[in-house]
């Protein structure tokens, strides 16, 4: 199991990763668009919302660092813009810690199948800790 720190921002985070990834003196990582997603009709995009980040993954001194932006409309609170993601490959590990942290906490998202992940969730715990859960497989 792997725990590491998820960080939003308000539409610049693809300057900020070129950024780290200047000062870490990193490999620049693979980025996905909002715009790369799969289309949900439910969520129409404009295009400056398709060009912002929807996930980035740097790789410093052997720790994964996740960034993304937040879209137009969803809250953003410099400061507390930081998560913590639990990536794990076992199932039903992640099912138990994520009923035992949304315990007195609020869930975000319920624990479901995505396009990019077998089974992903978010909640935000008791202590007002944000928390994302998501398994090493891959959908079907």
């Amino acid at each position: 199991m792997k725990i590491g720190p998820y960080i939003n921002f308000p539409g610049n985070c693809r300057e900020a990763v070129a950024f780290y990834t200047e000062v870490f003196k990193e490999e620049a990582p693979q980025i996905m668009t909002f715009g790369e997603m799969p289309a949900d009709p439910n969520y129409p995009m404009s295009d400056n919302v398709k060009e912002l980040v929807a996930n980035a993954q740097l790789n410093i001194n052997g720790n994964t660092i996740m960034f993304s932006d937040v879209p137009p409309g969803m809250p953003f609170t410099k400061g507390n813009n930081i998560t913590l993601v639990i990536v794990h490959d076992d199932l039903e590990e992640i099912k138990r810690l994520f009923g035992l942290l949304s315990k007195e906490g609020s869930v975000g998202m319920l624990l479901q199948e995505t396009f990019w992940s077998k089974l992903y969730g978010s909640l935000t715990d008791k202590f007002g800790i944000g928390w994302q859960m998501s398994a090493e497989q891959m959908p079907d």
